[in-house]
């Protein structure tokens, strides 16, 4: 892996972890229309997201697949 490839993997990890973040502190609106389909669909991108970064710092192949 290239030292650029290194660096885009670490902004990407970190960003991801940002996103992470943002929607452990978001709270539900149960009073809004549509508050439990948001409420899913946070919880499956918080999902995929920390699913990423487990690919993106455990595997060797990923790592690799980011750079292209």
């Amino acid at each position: 892996m290239t030292a650029k490839g290194s660096a885009a993997r670490a902004v990407l990890v970190r960003q991801l972890r940002e996103l992470v973040a943002a929607l452990d502190q978001r709270v539900p609106h149960v009073e809004r229309a549509g508050e439990a389909a948001i409420a899913r669909d946070a919880e499956a991108l918080r999902e995929k997201a920390l699913q990423r970064i487990a690919e993106l710092e455990d595997s060797p192949t990923a790592a690799r697949n980011a750079d292209m």
